[in-house]
């Protein structure tokens, strides 16, 4: 299966030297649940798409430092192609940024949380379970980094996990779109350079919570299997 990623930013040095770029982090991530699987990527930021949505057999958007309010024309460009997979019924996995946009696109509200930065490791119950979430699970642990977040889902969104601080955590579009405001992509030691990056954005207690935060156990590649599982899933037309 070719998974194309639609990358929607680039991991800045020094971390990149050390934890490589996003596409690397799929690679990892992926290549656990499924070794066959081929990456091909499309530089979304720098509106580098496919000429055809067949150009991959299923899609995956990045997280991104920009937000899906900001208004680049690489966002709007990326918004009509996801639409584009929405219409034919194309599988896609949104990551964050990824999760937003895809909200939005189908009529959702995206927006700064009022309670401010998720970052660290989130935890999050399970509220629907799929068949293609397998092996199941009540509660979903992953790395998170984000200030913005899904306010309204569209209509048409199952809700599969949540949180008071972040409710629609984890979306089902009908059959072909499944979305996740966590970055299970990151590992513990990216997602703690990260913090340390931002430690004078967080303040000093914030920082601290969420390192604390690393010590929790992580359903990284468990979210793994579902994301490959839910892609494998045969359609329903």
């Amino acid at each position: 299966m070719k998974l194309g990623l639609l990358l929607c930013d680039q991991v800045k040095e020094p971390l990149a030297s050390i934890h490589g770029q996003y596409p690397a982090m799929f690679a990892r991530l992926l290549l656990q649940a499924d070794p066959t699987l081929i990456f091909p990527v499309y530089n979304a930021e720098r509106e580098e798409l496919p000429k055809h949505i067949d150009a991959a057999d299923a899609y995956l958007i990045t997280g991104s430092r920009h937000g899906v309010l900001d208004g680049y024309r690489w966002i709007t460009k990326l918004e009509e192609f996801l639409l584009q997979l929405h219409h034919a019924e194309k599988k896609v996995v949104g990551i964050c940024f990824g999760h937003q946009l895809l909200a939005k696109v189908l009529g959702g509200q995206v927006d700064k949380a009022p309670q401010g930065w998720g970052i660290g490791v989130s935890q999050n119950q399970i509220t629907r379970q799929q068949p293609w979430m397998t092996p199941g699970k009540n509660s979903l642990h992953l790395p998170v980094s984000h200030q913005d977040q899904v306010i309204t889902p569209p209509l048409e969104a199952e809700i599969l996990a949540g949180s008071a601080f972040c409710p629609f955590y984890m979306m089902q579009i009908g059959h072909h779109l499944m979305t996740v405001q966590g970055h299970p992509e990151f590992s513990t030691s990216y997602t703690r350079a990260l913090i340390e990056t931002r430690r004078d954005i967080l303040g000093p207690k914030l920082a601290e919570e969420s390192v604390k935060s690393l010590q929790l156990p992580v359903d990284n590649k468990l979210f793994a299997h579902w994301i490959v599982n839910f892609l494998r899933e045969p359609g329903l037309n």
